[in-house]
Order: C-alpha cells, then sequence, then structure tokens
C-alpha cells in the first residue's frame, strides 16, 4: 500500500467521526484503567494527577497540551510489548535505535540500548522522564537516554508530550517528552511472564513480580523484572544475504579475505597487476569482471538481533510525617548485557605497517616473503600464473583483513553456530536514587524539595588487530615466544600468517570448499595479533530543584488562577576509560607493541581499524529558574504560560525559553487549542571536548574509520515550536487533526561524512584547489605517512577521516498528527475502534558547511532514507489502526501498523557497475517499499485475578522491505523477525 492508500484508510475511518477537528493530538482523555493490575488496584483514594508537560498539579489531561496517554491495558491487548516496541510502532517516531544496527554510525557500539526518537529529530532532542524526572544519557557516540533499562514491571501508563516543552522542563524537550509513570494504586502482588516464539532463534522470554501496600499514611511499590532477547543470526533470514549482483552495498567489501594482491619481482617492483586471489570465487566471493578484485561478504557472519538478558529493580515508597508534610523516594537498578555480540571475523587493515617492519613507506600495504607457506602453495596450485623470481606478494593497505570468508580461528572453536564470527561484550548498569519532600503551605499551596541522582556505566569489549604484527605474522615473526629481532621466519615460536585463500578449508556461510591442499592458520598466532579492545563510559547527573506551587486564591471569571514556580541546579559529569590495547597513553603508535617506542606522530595507535583513544574526565553544571501559570480566562477559555531562564557552566552561555498555549471549549462537542514557545538543547559534557571517539563509516567500498571530535565551541541550539488543531468528543468518539511545526538554528550534529567526500572527491581539480585545502586536511591517506591531507588525494586511499560536532544548519519541521478512538456497545459486548498516524510535510535542512566550503546542499528528507546525512530515516506517512472488542472474559484485537515507503537519496550506487565494464544500472532498493504488519491478540480473563494472553505478531510473515544496506532492510524503521507466537500470563494475588 502506498501514501495515498494509508491515507484512504485514514480518512474512511475519520467518516464515523461527526468531525475531524482536534488539538494536537491527544490519545486520551482520561487515563484509561490499570487492567494488569484490576484484581490487585485499589482505587479507594484518587490519585493525584501531575500532567506531563505542565508544572502544575492537577493541570486538565485534556488541556492545552497535546499528550498521548498509553495505558497498561493499551499495552496488554497489544501482548505486552517491550519498551522499544512501543516507541517504535508510534506514528511519531522515526529512526528509532534499537535493532542490531552496527554499520550505522549513530547506533554502533548501542547494542542493547533502545531509544526514542520523536519526530526524527534525534534521540538527543526527546526527553524521557520517569515519574516526572530526569534520567541520565548513555556516554555512547549518539547520546541518548536508554529506556531498556526503565522498569515496565512498574509502569502504569506512558505519556508522551508531543511539542516542545523547554519552559517546564529545560534541554532536551525539543522534539517532546516522553513520561513513564509508575504504578501508585497496587495492594498485593502481581505476576506475570510470557514467551515469544520467533522462527530462527529459541524465542523471547519476560517475567516481572510486583508488590504493592497502601495504608492511609504509607504507601509501598516494588517490582522487578527480566527479560531475554535470543539471538536472530543473518543467515536464518533469507532477506538478509542477497547476491553481489543484486546488492553490491549488501555487507561487501573490497577489503576481505580472500583479497586482491599483487606480486613483487626481484626489484620489488609489481610484476602483475593488482588481481582476485585464486581461491576468491571458488569461496564464495564475488569476482568483478573487468578489474578481478575479489569482494567478499562480512555480514554473514552477523546477527540481525544479538543477544539480550535485563532486569530491573524499582522500589517506591511514600509515607506522610503530618498532615501537612509527605516524603516520596524511590530507587532503581538496572542491568543488561550483550554476552557475545557478533561481527567481522577480522576487521580491515587501515594503517599500513611501520616503514621498518614492513617493505618502508612505499608502497604501501602488507607484504608477503616467497618463503611464506601460503604463497609456496600458491605458486604450485597455480603453475605459471605468478613468476617463480617474484619475492612475494603485496596486499594494498584498504585491500586486505586476515581474516574473512572462513571465519577466525580464535572463535571457531567457541562458536556454537561454527561460523568463527569475532565477538564482543556489551553491558549497562544504570542506579537511580529521587526523592520529593512536600510540605502543604496551605490547603491549596504545596513547597516541594527534590532531589534526583543517575548513574549509568557502559562497558564495550572488542577486538581489532595490531598492524604491525600481522606484518611481522606474514613474515614469518609472528607469536607470543618469537624474538623478531633474532628469530629464524617459520621456525620454532616463530609462526607464519597465511593470508591466501589456501588457508581456508571451507566457506561456513555457503557450504563451498577448498578442493586443493589447505594450510590453516593458528588459533595460538590469532590471539597474538588479534587483540582486546575495551571502553568504558560512565555518566552522571545529579538534579536539584525547589518549587512552589498550586492555587494563587485569585478566581477569574473561568476558575482559580495557579501558579508554580522554582528553581533547579543540575550536575552532568562524563568519563571515559580504555583498556591498554587502545589508549593511546600506553599503545600511541603502529611499532609500540613491538618494540615500545613511542617517538611517532601523528599518534594514531596500533590498532589497525578500530578507534585508539585517551582517558577523559569533562563535567558542566545548569543553573535555572522557572515559572508557570494556569489561567481559566473564560469557562470556556483556559491559558498556560511558562518561562525558563537555565545558565550553563563554562562558555556555552545561557538560555531564555517562554511558552504559551491555549485551549478554547468553543461547542461542547468541539475544542480547539495549540501552543507556541522555544526550546533547546545544551550541548552534552563530552561533546565540549577536544578528544573524540572513533565510528566505522562506508567510504566507497569498504567501512574506514571516522573519527569524530567533541568541539569546546558549542552553544545550545534553539527552536521555535508552534502547533494549532481542535478536538472532537461525541457519543464515544474522540477525533483529532492538528499541525505541528518547528525551526531549529544551531543543531547539535556531526558533520555530515557523505557530503564532505562528494564534495572533495566530486570533481578531480577540487583536491589541488586552495579552496578545497581545509576540507582536505580532514582525511588521511594509506601513503601520505599518517600526516593528514598527504598522500594520493582519492576515495580509494582514504585511510581515515577526521569530522566533529558542530552547531549546524537550520532545520525546519512540521507535519500533521491525526488520532481517532471510538469505544460504544455492541451485542452486549465492548467495541473499539482507532487510527493514529502522522503525515511529515517538512523536514527541509539548509546549507551545511565544513572547512569553509558547502559539503551539504539544502535538502527536504521527508520520503528519504538520508544515509549518512545530519537527518534519519523519515517516511511521509506512519499510522497504526486498531479494532477490538470485549465481552465476558474474552477480548481481541487487531492492530494494523504501516510505514510509508521512501527513497534511497544516494546517487551512485544505483548507476553502472564502474568495476564491471558495460554493466546496467542497478536500481533495485531505489525505492524503499512500504512495511506493513498485521497482528492479533486474545486476551482472556477467566478469573478475575487471571489474565491470559495469546499474540500472533506479523500475521502474514512480512519480511522488512529491501534496502541498499548491509543487512538488506533499514532496522532504523523495519524489523527482520517475521512472523512471531507470544503467550503471557498474569496473576494477581
Amino acid at each position: 500500500m502506498h501514501s495515498r492508500g494509508f491515507l484512504r484508510v485514514l480518512l474512511g475511518t475519520t467518516l464515523l467521526a461527526p468531525a475531524l477537528i482536534s488539538t494536537c493530538g491527544i490519545a486520551r482523555a482520561q487515563t484509561l484503567p490499570q487492567a494488569a493490575t484490576a484484581a490487585a488496584a485499589d482505587d479507594a483514594r484518587p490519585a493525584e494527577i501531575v500532567v506531563t508537560g505542565s508544572l502544575i498539579k492537577g493541570a486538565k489531561e485534556a488541556g492545552a497540551l497535546p499528550i498521548q496517554v498509553i495505558s497498561t491495558e493499551d499495552l496488554a491487548k497489544q501482548g505486552a510489548p517491550s519498551a522499544l516496541e512501543i516507541l517504535k510502532a508510534l506514528p511519531t517516531s522515526s529512526g528509532v535505535l534499537g535493532d542490531s544496527n552496527q554499520f550505522d554510525a549513530r547506533s554502533q557500539g548501542a547494542e542493547g540500548i533502545a531509544s526514542v526518537n520523536l519526530r526524527g529529530l534525534g534521540p538527543g532532542r526527546t526527553l524521557v522522564l520517569l515519574n516526572s524526572r530526569r534520567l541520565v544519557a548513555a556516554g555512547n557516540g549518539v547520546p541518548a537516554v536508554d529506556i531498556n533499562l526503565i522498569p515496565l514491571a512498574a509502569i502504569g501508563r506512558v505519556e508522551v508530550l508531543k511539542d516542545g516543552a523547554a519552559a517546564t522542563y529545560g534541554s532536551d524537550a525539543v522534539a517532546g517528552v516522553v513520561n513513564f509513570i509508575t504504578r501508585t494504586n497496587q495492594n498485593g502482588f502481581l505476576a506475570s511472564g510470557d514467551y515469544k516464539f520467533v522462527k530462527g532463534s529459541t524465542g523471547d522470554f519476560n517475567g516481572s513480580l510486583s508488590f504493592g501496600r497502601e495504608t492511609a499514611d504509607f504507601r509501598f511499590f516494588a517490582a522487578a523484572g527480566y527479560q531475554h532477547r535470543s539471538e536472530l543470526l543473518t543467515i536464518d533470514r533469507k532477506f538478509a544475504l542477497q547476491p553481489y549482483t543484486v546488492n553490491p552495498q549488501g555487507g561487501y567489501t573490497g577489503g576481505g579475505n580472500p583479497a586482491t594482491f599483487l606480486t613483487l619481482g626481484p626489484t620489488g617492483a609489481p610484476n602483475t597487476g593488482l588481481a582476485a586471489d585464486p581461491d576468491c570465487a571458488l569461496l564464495g566471493g564475488y569476482v568483478t569482471a573487468n578489474l578481478g578484485r575479489c569482494s567478499t561478504q562480512f555480514s554473514a557472519y552477523d546477527a540481525l538481533v544479538e543477544t539480550e538478558n535485563r532486569g530491573q529493580l524499582f522500589v517506591d515508597a511514600e509515607g506522610r510525617f503530618s498532615d501537612t508534610v509527605k516524603l516520596r523516594v524511590n530507587a532503581l537498578v538496572g542491568y543488561s548485557e550483550v554476552p557475545h555480540y557478533r561481527t567481522s571475523p577480522s576487521y580491515l587493515l587501515t594503517q599500513p605497517p611501520s616503514p621498518t617492519i614492513g617493505l618502508g613507506a612505499s608502497p604501501s600495504g602488507f607484504f608477503v616473503p616467497a618463503n611464506n607457506p601460503g604463497f609456496i602453495q600458491l605458486q604450485a596450485d597455480n603453475p605459471g600464473r605468478y613468476p617463480a623470481n617474484s619475492i612475494g606478494a603485496l596486499f594494498p593497505t584498504l585491500l586486505y583483513r586476515p581474516y574473512l570468508i572462513g571465519g577466525n580461528p580464535a572463535f571457531r572453536a567457541n562458536d556454537r553456530n561454527g561460523l568463527g564470527s569475532a565477538t564482543g561484550f556489551r553491558s549497562s548498569f544504570s542506579y537511580r536514587v529521587s526523592g520529593d519532600l512536600t510540605w502543604a503551605v496551605t490547603s491549596k499551596l504545596d513547597f516541594t524539595l527534590s532531589a534526583t541522582y543517575h548513574l549509568y556505566d557502559r562497558q564495550t569489549k572488542g577486538f581489532d588487530s595490531f598492524g604491525d604484527r600481522v606484518q611481522l605474522a606474514l613474515r614469518g615473526l609472528g607469536g607470543p615466544s618469537c624474538d623478531s629481532t633474532t628469530g629464524t621466519p617459520g621456525v620454532g615460536p616463530c609462526m607464519f600468517l597465511n593470508p591466501f585463500g589456501n588457508a581456508i578449508a571451507i566457506n561456513p556461510i555457503t557450504g563451498q570448499t577448498n578442493p586443493g591442499p589447505v594450510i590453516p592458520n593458528s588459533a595460538d598466532l590469532t590471539k597474538w595479533f588479534f587483540v582486546l579492545s575495551t571502553n568504558r563510559t560512565v555518566t552522571k547527573l545529579a538534579v536539584y530543584e525547589a518549587s512552589l506551587g498550586g492555587g494563587s486564591g485569585i478566581e477569574l471569571p473561568g476558575g482559580e488562577l495557579k501558579f508554580a514556580v522554582g528553581a533547579q541546579y543540575r550536575d552532568n559529569r562524563y568519563s571515559t576509560s580504555y583498556g591498554a590495547n587502545n589508549n593511546l597513553a600506553v599503545n600511541p603508535c603502529r611499532i609500540t607493541p613491538v618494540t615500545g617506542s613511542t617517538a611517532c606522530s601523528p599518534q594514531n595507535g596500533a590498532l589497525a581499524f578500530l578507534g585508539t583513544n585517551r582517558d577523559g574526565k569533562f563535567a558542566n553544571h545548569v543553573s535555572a529558574v522557572f515559572a508557570e501559570l494556569q489561567a481559566p480566562l473564560l469557562p470556556t477559555v483556559d491559558l498556560q504560560v511558562a518561562a525558563r531562564y537555565e545558565k550553563y557552566s563554562g562558555t556555552t552561555g545561557s538560555t531564555f525559553d517562554p511558552k504559551a498555549t491555549l485551549r478554547w471549549q468553543a461547542l461542547r462537542f468541539l475544542a480547539f487549542r495549540g501552543s507556541i514557545g522555544t526550546t533547546f538543547r545544551g550541548p552534552p559534557p563530552q561533546l565540549l571536548t577536544l578528544d573524540s571517539v572513533t565510528s566505522l563509516q562506508v567510504i566507497g567500498t569498504s567501512f574506514r574509520p571516522v573519527d569524530v571530535f567533541g568541539n569546546p565551541a558549542l552553544t545550545p541550539e534553539r527552536a521555535l515550536n508552534y502547533s494549532f488543531g481542535a478536538i472532537v468528543q461525541q457519543s464515544g468518539i474522540t477525533a483529532s487533526i492538528d499541525y505541528f511545526h518547528y525551526r531549529l538554528r544551531g543543531g547539535l550534529v556531526n558533520e555530515p561524512l557523505v557530503g564532505m567526500v562528494n564534495t572533495l572527491f566530486g570533481n578531480a581539480a577540487n583536491c589541488n584547489d586552495p579552496v578545497y585545502a581545509a576540507l582536505r586536511q580532514r582525511f588521511t591517506f594509506n601513503d601520505g605517512g599518517g600526516v593528514p591531507g598527504a598522500g594520493t588525494c582519492s576515495i580509494a586511499a582514504i585511510s581515515r577521516v577526521r569530522t566533529a560536532y558542530l552547531n549546524g544548519a537550520q532545520i525546519t519541521n512540521s507535519g500533521l498528527d491525526f488520532q481517532l478512538d471510538y469505544h460504544g456497545e455492541l451485542a452486549g459486548g465492548r467495541l473499539g475502534a482507532g487510527v493514529a498516524a502522522t503525515h511529515v510535510l517538512h523536514f527541509q535542512t539548509a546549507d551545511q558547511t565544513v572547512a569553509g566550503v558547502i559539503v551539504q546542499p539544502a535538502f527536504d528528507g521527508v520520503g528519504f532514507l538520508n544515509y549518512q546525512t545530519t537527518a534519519y530515516p523519515l517516511p511521509k506517512w506512519k499510522g497504526t489502526a486498531f479494532l477490538e472488542y470485549s465481552k465476558s472474559i474474552a477480548t481481541g484485537r487487531f492492530t494494523y501498523s504501516y510505514v510509508d515507503g521512501y527513497t534511497d537519496q544516494r546517487t551512485t550506487i544505483f548507476g553502472p557497475d564502474a568495476t564491471v565494464a558495460g554493466s546496467p544500472a542497478n536500481t533495485r532498493g531505489k525505492t524503499i517499499r512500504s512495511f506493513q504488519t498485521l497482528d492479533f491478540n486474545l486476551q482472556l480473563r477467566p478469573f478475575g485475578s487471571t489474565t491470559i494472553n495469546f499474540t500472533v505478531l506479523n500475521i502474514f510473515d512480512r519480511d522488512p522491505s529491501f534496502a541498499r544496506l548491509d543487512y538488506n532492510y533499514d532496522p532504523f524503521t523495519s524489523n527482520p523477525l517475521g512472523r512471531q507466537f507470544k503467550i503471557g500470563v498474569s496473576q494477581a494475588f
């Protein structure tokens, strides 16, 4: 179905309403009952409602703010989805992080983390709260709150404010706010568990236990949850592995193994041109027809879904010291791990060996002498093809890695699937404590002191090659006990590394075997040069706040004037530390692991691919004052105004942000409302430094390391937001339409890599044009001796790129939110139906400059993949629809989800293959088709305290839409699971 088809469904359903007019997309006029805890809940004392987006207690949920409320009843009727599934399905969200997506710079190293991304503006521009208090962001490449560690077992409802709220909450609330609100009305125990069957994996399961007790003066609640997500390999989904001719970008690299090399004559000069290893095609690689290059696939060794284990413990207590003073304290502990993250058997060697280890500075590459057993076997297997007087072979830098096809011998023995994937480890630990002390100054006025402390500890482990050790091993001087200065190649403890296809017995992905003699490589040798790389980041947030709010005693024509005023102080801290192998303080040079020497310039570290950095600690502090008024001007007109001033430590500066919202009940069933205000986002402390992190991004046909530096000159980004719309509520129908508009200036973005590459290399003359000289300095080339800008200025020669964060070009985002809900009686039962959708009209980005030149001309990202730009994938339409019926003990619900098709904006990858003479254009994947799924859930309550759920997700087993990406689909938008079956049981006692 195209966007017109979904529009017809939306408008057809909307005809059920007497009018389709609403404010900014409210999903419910009131909080829905907590179905999952109905038997355990005690609603005798109504909870005091604090609505997201307002500091004033008792504000109307159907007031001037565009809030969508998702209750536990809603979630139960959908089969109790995870936090990731909830927020990925939201029509207002785009580009959500959570499924394996290791080849996009915005999600690398974030396995096991899930984020929120309202409006597609980036996860850092959505503020995530727990009980209206801040959560600290994880310290990965794109700072974002990890919603996987939020305790879903304790959540009573989720409120989504689809509007900016900096005037209320401060920094980050640019696109909106997602507020997870825990239950406060449970008495007794509630236990639940579920299992999901996923074809090709061992399935997912969850379990939780909660307990609540409430008396007149004391309330206690505790909840514990555990979730397990099973691994799903790429080889278990046909769509994920495509032939090279179908998708050359589908996980293929020109720098793999078997590889492409040239042989060297007696003088050291090449006596043949570059040619593919003769075992390339035999073992499953692809040899381009005219250039004879070997391309091999790395994504086959990965997982579409990593194994994830998560657990959370939440405790909440509230007590009254007197009739006027009460204290609430809650604590959250969460832990998650990805115990065996899968990745390529080894990585590309992007740094050439040191001149004293290899052949010297030129030619650039890894030298294999003629006495290498692999080379000897190569000559024997191919008589006459490689001259007898050859002194050996040279694998040019960027065209070779030690292992790919055949897997890595150091990991193969422990790989239960026999693939030989390299593995790593990811873990997150979160600890948060929050407290509120409230004093009822009068019957209408409360004074509150609050404090929140949140720590998030993230650890990652992986492996990479010491390039100089690889070179020694190619010369037969490898191994932990070999003395490279006195040892004899291949004798005693000194071992050879065989870089040729004759080292590979079998391709475990395709089953293709090597019929000739095989000279395998040693696991012990591999462990010597393929070493551990570790990183630990710790982010900390402390928030202290004092506020006074409530009724003013001033009566307006529509009711009492209410207010809130207060002050806040936030302390943000970030620290990062690296293991010895990837720490510039220990191994600053390529040669350091061999000789111990630390004399080199520039200091890029010893690892050949992954980043090497220095430990660091950073902090910033924010002081704020704020105020809010709620003025019922007339019985039918409510006005709400708020303002906030924040000042940052250092040179970051300050911001002042006002906001006004208005609601007019024009008729009994019809209301209008709108808002206007400014929002902002202050730079996280890790971005205010000259230090860097390293991402891995595709340039040409291979991944290259891209260093992303902070910028001490960053200032807060600012946005002007406004929205308007209307709502109709009559006879069980709530219908809404609203318009939103964001104009963001000085957005905190990383410089767009694809734009930098296309600008410098789009015209051959640019490399030597003084106008582009500063841009050229951002690139390091493999024959430039590590000096930025030096060497052969070409895409093929790029070995490293330097980028940085900056206050980027203006972004204008606008669109429409639709909502329709109906609930009524039918045949003695309860009928419900609804549609929610977002139509993005514009996502315009102005010209972006880097080093004084425009590298990303202005564009509108709506309906495009936006790969390697400053925007996320952004379909024009996204929506859901449901139809449910309840009678007696049963409730059945169908849920339909729709993501509109969009276009891959890249042009060069769809033209004729430059490596195949006369090849036609391969435009498959230029249009990424719409992705639609239909789910069904049957909920049974055979006893008053027991609930059973049977769920079928993706009933028609729809594969994600094909995209010219490494996994052949877009993980930001779709999911790879196919049809799933889920059963869950909940028991209150």
